[in-house]
């Protein structure tokens, strides 16, 4: 029997390499002659460097950036040859601030911007910038920043880069652009697929997570509003409903605006690097799983992906995760759902234990189809 191990992590928890080694434990104990694959998996959000360099024999680059609050902080992305590989999460994301300084009203993207610009500086033509934890919602005004863009308000003050200032926008200057747009490809590798705007838009889904109150956040929606007429009126593209810019507080959308990049489901792009298609083509069980499972695994996450495929090559696929919604994961076909919560004692104990909690349930899955 070929089974085929391709989850994501378990947010704050087990990175999706630990969840496949303590599954493939469990499933052994009793059937010693299965033929496991662990796939490791991500959707281009927190840990897609982590899943890539398990792939990819990658260069680590470190530098001081500013951390979303500006102080100065050490970050890393990774060379292979002239492409660069950066996660927005290492220079711009939550975990890097206490819970009471976390308010995307005041953070802001710059850190990333400056990673770009030293991979730039560095020889790099190619970027792969996957989005995704991140602590703010600025439209990518930081990232377009550290590269040069200049922003300022109808009486020609410059505004600082971050979320509040969205809406006091008034000019763009791109005079100081620090690189040649049309010598480098820049691709934005994104988990969601949320517009820039609106009740489906950065704001209004994820400022609430960055810490903005319901006032704030329809501030932060009223100036990524604002962001878009000010870029229309400066001849930039109309960003405001192309899927995924409101990806990581609206730097999908900025990215295309201000750097010309593409944007590229993070799930399909590994899906392709690790050949996972070819891979579930010829086994018999997929199993799958996330920290979480609910209406956001339809908008791009692992899950969704995985099952897709399941779906196109009518292969049973089972999930484990941290918490799971069931109606959701009827949608997606899944089999059978195994969550952590219902094994533990508490949350905390879900996240302590997560690993004996995986090898548990490998050891009783196979019994249970």
């Amino acid at each position: 029997m070929k089974i085929v191990i391709c989850p994501d992590k378990f947010k704050d928890s087990i990175s999706a390499i630990d969840v496949c080694s303590s599954l493939k434990k469990g499933l052994l104990v009793n059937n010693s002659d299965l033929n496991i694959i662990s796939c490791p998996m991500a959707d281009g959000g927190e840990g897609s460097l982590e899943i890539l360099n398990y792939y990819l024999d990658l260069k680590p680059e470190e530098i001081i950036v500013n951390d979303p609050l500006f102080r100065p902080i050490k970050s890393t992305y990774y060379l292979s040859g002239k492409t660069a590989y950066i996660e927005m999460s290492s220079a711009s994301g939550l975990y890097l601030l206490k819970k009471e300084e976390r308010n995307c009203m005041n953070t802001s993207s710059i850190g990333t911007g400056q990673l770009i610009l030293d991979a730039i500086k560095k020889g790099a033509t190619s970027i792969n910038l996957f989005v995704g934890g991140s602590a703010t919602n600025d439209g990518g005004i930081g990232i377009a920043s550290a590269l040069g863009y200049l922003f300022y308000d109808s009486l020609d003050n410059l505004l600082i880069p971050k979320g509040q200032n969205l809406l006091s926008i008034h000019r763009i200057d791109k005079s100081e652009v620090k690189f040649n747009l049309k010598k480098i490809n820049i691709n934005v590798i994104c988990d969601v697929n949320n517009p820039l705007h609106g009740k489906n838009g950065a704001a209004c889904v994820f400022a609430s997570q960055k810490g903005a109150n319901p006032n704030e956040i329809n501030q932060l929606d009223k100036g990524l509003i604002n962001l878009e007429s000010v870029l229309i009126k400066h001849d930039f593209p109309n960003i405001a409903n192309i899927p995924g810019s409101g990806a990581a507080g609206g730097v999908g959308g900025g990215s295309i605006a201000f750097l010309g990049a593409k944007l590229i489901s993070g799930i399909q792009n590994f899906i392709k690097i690790t050949q996972l298609e070819r891979l579930i083509k010829d086994c018999n069980l997929i199993i799958t799983g996330e920290g979480k499972l609910d209406s956001q695994t339809e908008k791009g996450k692992v899950i969704s992906g995985v099952s897709k495929l399941a779906l196109k090559y009518k292969k049973p696929i089972i999930a484990i995760c941290g918490d799971a919604d069931l109606e959701t994961s009827k949608k997606l076909g899944i089999k059978k759902v195994y969550t952590i919560l219902e094994r533990a004692k508490s949350i905390e104990d879900s996240k302590k234990r997560v690993r004996d909690y995986l090898t548990e349930i490998g050891m009783e899955l196979l019994t249970n189809l």
